[in-house]
């Protein structure tokens, strides 16, 4: 049942191959932790004694519990359209509360401070070949996650043909294989083609248009492991950016820029390749700050002290 579920989300929903993963190892550890053979039979005290085993045993966070929980809700719904369920065992279990998280970010003067310390990867041309090469491929990296805002996944899978120089846009391919056009800034554009001379400088590297855009020194496409560690060392080295260094937190880092600088929520959710506007309001928390400075300033009775005479 584990596998016909994995093929629709596969073949209908258009799942990307991790989160087929994902989906696969939560319903077999569901399956094994309940001792669970024939899914017919599965019942709420099921879902809930794995609620439990999640946060007492597991030590898992609430937000990772009720992703667990989405998961097995969508697998029982699927089981109820095969016929196999009358009903969906996830409704009666009360999930988890989660507290409202605000999403991290680097301030615009850390960032710079990392692109004024990693210019001389861009022009350097007096160390050896591959150490050059990796230098550009490390700032090429944290400058597409930050300029442009994608997923990691849509970093790796970027092509070379997905880079149109003349109209200064990438093609991306988001979630649920959803098409979207990112523009690119001039200075992008440049570090893009310094970085596949790199490349084309590589002995038998494939250069075609369906080729992987970013490869590592020995002409392998990259993969997530590769990015995170490559975002950890570039950002761990910069004394005024703090916190978790992750690809995420640079997306989180352009959209609150973003909307810091004016930009509409509208626009903010395009780039990204959002959903729903939802998913695009997170940003406004981190904007409170800004907006009480705004206030302070310019509204007419914060500027008198709230006094109510002259």
């Amino acid at each position: 049942m584990i596998d016909g579920y994995i093929g629709y989300i596969a073949s209908v929903r258009r799942y990307s191959t991790r989160t087929q993963q994902i989906y696969r190892d939560v319903l077999e550890q569901f399956a094994s932790s309940c001792d669970i053979t024939d899914f017919s039979a599965v019942t709420s005290f099921h879902v809930r004694g794995y609620e439990m085993y999640l946060l007492d045993e597991k030590g898992l966070d609430a937000r990772t519990v009720n992703l667990h929980l989405s998961v097995l809700s969508g697998f029982f719904r699927y089981l109820m359209h095969e016929g196999i369920l009358e009903s969906n065992p996830c409704r009666t279990v009360s999930r988890p509360k989660t507290g409202k998280r605000l999403a991290d970010f680097y301030r615009q003067d850390a960032m710079e401070d990392y692109f004024k310390a990693t210019q001389t990867y861009v022009t350097e041309s007096d160390m050896g070949m591959e150490a050059r090469y990796r230098k550009r491929l490390a700032r090429l990296i944290i400058s597409i996650l930050y300029d442009t805002g994608m997923r990691r996944s849509e970093l790796i899978s970027l092509k070379r043909g997905d880079v149109d120089f003349t109209r200064r846009v990438a093609r991306v391919r988001g979630k649920g294989d959803k098409i979207r056009e990112i523009p690119l800034i001039p200075s992008l554009c440049e570090e893009i083609s310094l970085y596949l001379q790199s490349v084309e400088s590589m002995e038998g590297c494939d250069t075609g248009p369906d080729a992987p855009l970013l490869v590592t020194s020995k002409g392998k496409a990259l993969y997530p492991v590769y990015v995170d560690r490559t975002v950890k060392e570039e950002l761990g080295s910069v004394a005024s950016i703090t916190g978790r260094k992750s690809p995420h937190v640079l997306r989180h880092s352009l959209a609150t820029g973003l909307l810091n600088d004016g930009t509409d929520l509208n626009s903010i959710k395009e780039l990204l390749g959002h959903s729903s506007l939802a998913a695009t309001q997170v940003y406004t928390h981190n904007s409170i700050e800004k907006l009480k400075t705004v206030y302070d300033n310019a509204h007419p009775r914060a500027k008198s002290g709230g006094n109510n005479g002259d």
